[in-house]
C-alpha cells in the first residue's frame, strides 16, 4: 500500500511560475512512497522509501529514497539563533530535499536522471551524481561523467567531466566542461519570447540558446573533427567557435591555428588567423592519401611543415 502525506505546510515564499526543473516554487510537496514516510522531529527531517516520490507543481521527483529537510519558517542565519523546531503542521519550509537511487526527475518538457540529486531550495540549483547522468529536453541531450548542476532561476545548466551535448539534428560538442544556457520559458498566459527565424532547411529554434565549452572541446560534422582549449555554440545559428590550439583534422589532412569558426549545419570549418600568428597545415596529396579527402580552401598563407 502506498504511504502518502502532502506537506502543506512546507511551502516557500510565493514567485514567478517556475521554469523548467524548479522546486524552489509553487504549492504544496507532496510526497508519497511504498514503505512508509518517518518523520524525525527532532532531526526536522522526513524519509520516504520505496518508490518514493515527492511532487511540487509540475515537478516530481521519483527515487528509492527521498530525505526532505526542513527547518521553521523564517529561521535564523548564521548571524541570528535559529528558533525551535517545528514540524510540517508548525509552519516549517523545506529547504533541501535529496534522492538516492534510481533517481529520474520529470517535468512537462524535461527529464533528468542520475543515482543521487540534491535540490536546494534556497539556492534554486539541483546537483545530479553517480552514473548515466543525463538532462533532456525535446531538442537536446546533455550528459556527463561527473555531476550535471541545474541551475533553474539562472536557467543554466554545468555538466562536468567528458560533457557532451547532442542536439535533435545529431550535432555534437563535447568538452571537459559545458555550461548550457536555456531560452526563459514565459509564464502561463504571456505572449511568447520571440525567437531567432530559422533559415530556410534548417532545425526550428532550439530551446538551448548557447554552450561554452572548457577544456578539450571536440566538434565534429560529417567530413571534420576539429579540436580547441575552449569554444561558443550557438545552436540557433548552428555556428561554434574554437580558440586555443586548434587543431581542423579531415582524414590524413590537418590545419591548426588559434582560432576557428565551424558551420555545423554546413560542416565547414575554417580557420581564422590571429594578429602576429600564422596558420599551419599538413595537406596531403590525394593520391598519397591513406583516406579521407583534402582539406579545402587551404590557402596560401598556410604554412606546409617539410
Amino acid at each position: 500500500m502506498r504511504a502518502g502525506i502532502a506537506l502543506a505546510a512546507l511551502l516557500l515564499a510565493g514567485g514567478a511560475v517556475a521554469q523548467g526543473i524548479d522546486l524552489s516554487q509553487g504549492g504544496p510537496v507532496e510526497v508519497t512512497s511504498n514503505d512508509g514516510i518517518e518523520w524525525r522531529q527532532a532531526e526536522q527531517v522526513i524519509v520516504a522509501r520505496g518508490q518514493a516520490r515527492a511532487t511540487r507543481g509540475g515537478v516530481t521527483v521519483e527515487s528509492d529514497r527521498l530525505i526532505a529537510r526542513y527547518r521553521p519558517r523564517g529561521a535564523a542565519t548564521a548571524a541570528t539563533p535559529r528558533a525551535p523546531a517545528e514540524g510540517p503542521a508548525g509552519g516549517g519550509e523545506i529547504w533541501r530535499l535529496e534522492a538516492e537511487g534510481n533517481v529520474v526527475i520529470t517535468t512537462a518538457t524535461d527529464r533528468a536522471e542520475g543515482d543521487r540529486a540534491v535540490y536546494d531550495m534556497d539556492q534554486a540549483v539541483m546537483v545530479l551524481t553517480g552514473q548515466n547522468l543525463r538532462l533532456v529536453n525535446p531538442d537536446n541531450t546533455l550528459t556527463a561523467r561527473d555531476s550535471i548542476e541545474y541551475w533553474s532561476a539562472r536557467r543554466m545548466a554545468v555538466a562536468r567531466g567528458n560533457a557532451v551535448v547532442v542536439t535533435a539534428d545529431g550535432r555534437r560538442v563535447r568538452a571537459d566542461t559545458l555550461v548550457a544556457y536555456f531560452a526563459e520559458t514565459p509564464a502561463a498566459g504571456a505572449a511568447p519570447r520571440p525567437q531567432t527565424v530559422a533559415a530556410p532547411g534548417s532545425p526550428a529554434p532550439s530551446s538551448l540558446e548557447r554552450v561554452e565549452a572548457f577544456g578539450n572541446v571536440e566538434i565534429r560534422t560529417a567530413e571534420e573533427v576539429v579540436r580547441g582549449d575552449r569554444g561558443v555554440y550557438s545552436p540557433n545559428t548552428g555556428i561554434a567557435r574554437l580558440l586555443g590550439n586548434v587543431r581542423i583534422t579531415r582524414g590524413d589532412n590537418t590545419l591548426s591555428g588559434q582560432e576557428a569558426i565551424v558551420n555545423m549545419q554546413t560542416g565547414v570549418a575554417r580557420l581564422v588567423s590571429a594578429p602576429g600568428a600564422r596558420v599551419q597545415g599538413l595537406v596531403v596529396p590525394q593520391g598519397a592519401q591513406t583516406g579521407g579527402q583534402g582539406l579545402p580552401g587551404a590557402s596560401p598563407q598556410q604554412d606546409t611543415p617539410r
